[in-house]
């Protein structure tokens, strides 16, 4: 593992930063895939939580950007 900065201000400041590169990461990835035809599950299944959990966090963003998102099957 890498070295934390000893300044726990530098240390605290540099997991915000990740999180946020992270999260900018995964949005960005999220609409690639649903742009491509992912469904809801799939997209779930590959960030490792539930259908529920990541369209609760990104449908109003995907739906603002303008993305066709599929309706559930049956």
């Amino acid at each position: 593992m890498s070295e934390v900065p000893s300044d726990p201000a530098d240390a605290l400041a540099a997991v915000v930063a990740l999180r946020r590169l992270a999260d900018r990461l995964e949005d960005a990835a999220v609409e690639q895939a649903m742009r491509t035809g992912w469904s809801w599950p799939r997209v779930a299944e590959a960030l490792g939580v539930t259908r529920q959990a990541v369209y609760k966090k990104h449908v109003h963003r995907l739906i603002v950007a303008g993305v066709k998102l599929r309706r559930r099957d049956g």
